[in-house]
């Protein structure tokens, strides 16, 4: 399987690896146009095409929603899937950014780091996500593959308790059926931990 991205940073990515290694550690990932920068949404028409004709098979576009709603942000870019294309893509919009999915479970993150779980449950706790991580300077893409085992192996079904992640899953979930890939039943998990 080919799963196609774009994504705005290295949190972003990292997280989408991290997915693939937990759900579908043989899917390829190619990466579209638009990383590092802020996929213009007339673009989306044209990225799906372009990323479907290199043979993706699930297209992810990946954004923060920043200081904006992200459901919002999320029909705006739906908006733009063409018709034809949206079995094969799945939009996520983090709410606020990424690095607010990592800390979503604050316990873990700073069990994991060591760190207080106060530097995790500010409003906006990107900057002691990226602090702990190391994703802060030119090597921050070096950093990736740590942020994405971590995400391999964190409690997801903690997860869900952000509606954005949840979202997103809900998504993965229902295309999943459709080709072929294992994920992981993060409800039925989450109702056997608190019966």
């Amino acid at each position: 399987m080919k799963i196609a991205y774009c994504v705005e940073g290295s949190a972003d990515r990292a997280v989408l690896r991290g997915l693939r290694d937990r759900w579908c550690p043989d899917a390829e990932l190619v990466e579209g146009r638009f990383r590092g920068s802020r996929l213009p949404r007339s673009q989306i028409s044209k990225e799906c095409k372009i990323l479907t004709q290199k043979g993706a098979d699930l297209i992810i576009f990946l954004r923060d929603a920043n200081l904006e709603n992200w459901r919002e942000v999320l029909r705006a870019d739906e908006a733009k899937c063409p018709p034809e294309l949206q079995h094969r893509v799945v939009f996520g919009v983090c709410d606020r950014n990424a690095e607010c999915w990592l800390a979503v479970d604050p316990d873990h993150l700073a069990a994991k780091f060591g760190r207080n779980r106060a530097d995790f449950t500010i409003e906006d706790p990107s900057g002691a996500v990226k602090a702990a991580f190391g994703l802060v300077g030119f090597d921050k893409e070096q950093r990736e593959p740590h942020v994405a085992a971590f995400v391999a192996a964190a409690p997801l079904g903690r997860w869900l308790h952000n509606k954005s992640f949840e979202h997103f899953y809900d998504q993965l979930w229902d295309r999943s059926k459709q080709l072929g890939c294992r994920l992981e039943n993060l409800r039925e998990r989450q109702s056997q931990q608190h019966p």
